[in-house]
């Protein structure tokens, strides 16, 4: 299994790995599973894929949000089959969250009562964070206080469960860490260096056709609260489509919204993976692969 934040080389190294030993390589990367997302999320071409089997790319209508918990069904699913073909499962990602949820399962947190939910997701987030404080003040305190999705969540399932985040959280199941040989690698290259990437990717991802790609998506009119309408670039090249920025505002935007991505990647990566995982700081290309493949053994 191969992490770390945008830009860092994942698949690229992927496909090398790949080359090395009959392989599949499974995509972890919320962005990735959505067919409307090819260019904004630097999913790889065909052209790119070299012909090596890839699996979980693009393999979701935009309208359909995907879950943690159903992307790690699926990756179970590709890793069973894998498995009975005697060939090396290579997990590729920067969503963390995803890949927690493989290996640790998910928290068996009930149905949330639809009105509670309602009133909560009513509330401001100021409100909703005093609130929290009081009713469940751990999750409260591992929460920044404008984050509004994540307190909202934190005080709908305390409201309507009876019982904190922490408490369900403590109950995860599904998890296939201990049923499996993990050799995970987290890629934490020098920031300067991941920063230009991110920079230089949006570029070529103009180049490629990222603005009409932008436009195909708003003819289907989806609702903005769908994960591929959030995603980095769709909103700045949205303006710059409705007139409403240039092309050179847009660029700037979106660049520095991937920045700003990789960085809390970064952090998440470094600080929430189990010390025991090995990092690596190089800079990745295909001249050091072999020295990644001994990381990995």
């Amino acid at each position: 299994m191969i992490v770390g934040p945008t830009a860092s080389g994942k698949s690229a190294l992927a496909l090398e790995l790949a080359k090395k030993q009959p392989s599949v390589i499974i995509n972890a990367d919320s962005a990735q599973v959505y067919a409307d997302l090819q260019i904004l999320s630097a999913r790889p071409s065909e052209e790119e894929m070299e012909g090596m089997s890839h699996r979980l790319y693009g393999y979701i209508d935009g309208a359909e949000p995907c879950s943690a918990a159903r992307w790690a069904s699926d990756a179970k699913t590709e890793i069973s089959a894998a498995h009975e073909n005697n060939i090396l499962p290579i997990l590729v990602g920067g969503t963390g969250l995803y890949v927690r949820t493989l290996l640790d399962g998910i928290a068996p947190i009930p149905e949330v009562d639809a009105t509670i939910r309602a009133d909560t997701r009513d509330m401001d987030v100021g409100d909703a964070y005093e609130a929290l404080l009081k009713e469940d003040p751990v999750s409260a305190q591992r929460l920044h206080a404008r984050d509004s999705s994540r307190i909202k969540r934190a005080l709908e399932v305390v409201r309507s469960s009876g019982r904190p985040l922490n408490h369900w959280h403590a109950h995860m199941a599904g998890g296939i860490a201990d049923k499996i040989n993990l050799h995970p690698l987290v890629l934490l290259p020098p920031r300067d260096w991941l920063y230009e990437r991110c920079d230089r990717r949006f570029q070529i991802m103009l180049d490629r056709g990222a603005k009409e790609e932008v436009a195909q998506l708003l003819e289907r009119e989806l609702p903005a609260d769908c994960p591929v309408m959030r995603a980095i670039g769709v909103s700045e090249i949205s303006d710059w489509i409705a007139g409403r920025s240039s092309q050179d505002e847009a660029q700037a935007l979106a660049s520095a919204a991937t920045r700003q991505y990789a960085k809390r990647q970064y952090t998440w990566f470094r600080n929430q993976c189990p010390d025991a995982w090995p990092r690596s700081e190089e800079i990745i290309n295909n001249d050091n692969a072999d020295y990644i493949v001994r990381l990995l053994q």
